[in-house]
């Protein structure tokens, strides 16, 4: 199971999204450190709606995702990006 698809179930089944976004986002930052080709997935984004955040502010709502994901980045996830929202809140995406 790739990076990508181990971080969809984890919040799938931790928070129950109505909308979910995984992005794998290494191939922007091709160069940045020697030797990165921009393969494999280093950095990744995750825009998700679940009203699981109704109520929590933004940092519960970020921690809450880093707690769930400690392992993945643990292992090597270098960036993740978060952007979490309850239903009926504005996203820019």
């Amino acid at each position: 199971m790739s990076l990508t698809e181990t971080i969809e179930k984890k919040l799938i089944e931790a928070f129950h999204p109505e909308r979910l976004e995984v992005i794998n986002e290494s191939h922007q930052h091709t160069g940045h450190q020697p030797g990165f080709d921009g393969t494999g997935e280093s950095h990744m984004r995750v825009r998700i709606v679940s009203s699981a955040f109704a109520g929590m502010s933004r940092v519960a709502r970020h921690r809450a995702i880093n707690d769930l994901l400690k392992p993945e980045l643990d292992a090597g996830l270098h960036a993740l990006a978060v952007e979490p929202a309850a239903p009926g809140e504005p996203t820019r995406w």
